[in-house]
């Protein structure tokens, strides 16, 4: 079985927030641990707080594109340039983009459709858009997939905060299973032993994961890690969906942990 992680961060430097790892992960000792658990290939989000992680990204998907790709990120402040989108994913291992709408500015401006520019750009491209955002835009996510149904919509964590437990970790869930009407919208299942109460196989998360898996079904639901944020080992992170959940087995079990995000973001 291929085993691909939906979702991990690369970076270079020293400023990574507190609840990520704190030395750099660059991705020779990405490919070490890789390797230890049984993981195949990984589609690496660049670090938001690393301004050279795209670059270092392209670097990592050059010397290793049989085992990195990316989904990248740049300024939202940007005026609207399309020959910069066009040369942006034009990169080594571009694959599409992801978005951290994480201040109030940005928010804004994702509400208001001053983004727009670039979800045209995506749909002309036919390439996957991540994202983490608030529930309160979820509203305006729906919309975007509807005018852009070429543009193929990744939500991150199941919709999850880093910082919240079952049950305020999921008080979302309708909100997030209503996306699953889109077909253009997916979900990473990354993340998951963070907002779980108890230890390994994380049994206070199984329920919401089959929700989730029901809703959007087999080749729009991914399993991953974020894996420089988790307690648990890669290994452990992997058993977990591959030999811990009963209702998934067969080909479901192959498409969640890994054909179907590679299907999705065009990684061949």
């Amino acid at each position: 079985m291929k085993v691909v992680d939906a979702q991990i961060h690369l970076w270079t430097n020293d400023k990574a927030p507190p609840h990520h790892r704190q030395e750099p992960f660059k991705f020779d000792e990405a490919l070490r641990q890789m390797d230890a658990a049984g993981v195949s290939q990984a589609i690496n989000c660049p670090a938001i707080w690393d301004p050279d992680a795209n670059t270092y990204a392209a670097e990592a998907a050059q010397r290793h594109p049989d085992r990195f790709a990316t989904l990248g990120w740049f300024n939202l402040n940007r005026e609207p340039d399309s020959r910069f989108l066009d040369e942006f994913v034009g990169q080594p291992g571009m694959l599409g983009l992801r978005f951290v709408l994480f201040t109030k500015e940005q928010q804004e401006s994702f509400a208001a459709g001053r983004l727009d520019w670039i979800w045209e750009g995506a749909d002309r491209l036919e390439i996957p858009v991540g994202f983490m955002l608030p529930v309160n835009l979820y509203g305006q996510l729906a919309s975007v997939a509807a005018r852009y149904p070429h543009m193929r919509i990744l939500v991150d964590h199941l919709g999850v905060s880093p910082f919240l437990k079952i049950p305020d970790a999921v008080a979302h869930l309708d909100h997030l299973l209503a996306l699953a009407a889109h077909p253009n919208i997916a979900v990473k299942a990354t993340g998951v032993p963070s907002m779980a109460t108890d230890a390994y196989p994380f049994l206070s998360t199984h329920a919401v994961l089959q929700r989730v898996f029901e809703a959007f079904g087999p080749r729009r639901f991914f399993w991953g890690t974020d894996i420089t944020r988790m307690p648990p080992s890669w290994k452990e992170c992997m058993t977990f969906f591959s030999e811990q959940l009963p209702w998934l087995t067969g080909n479901d079990l192959e498409l969640v942990m890994g054909r179907a995000v590679c299907d999705w973001v065009g990684w061949s």
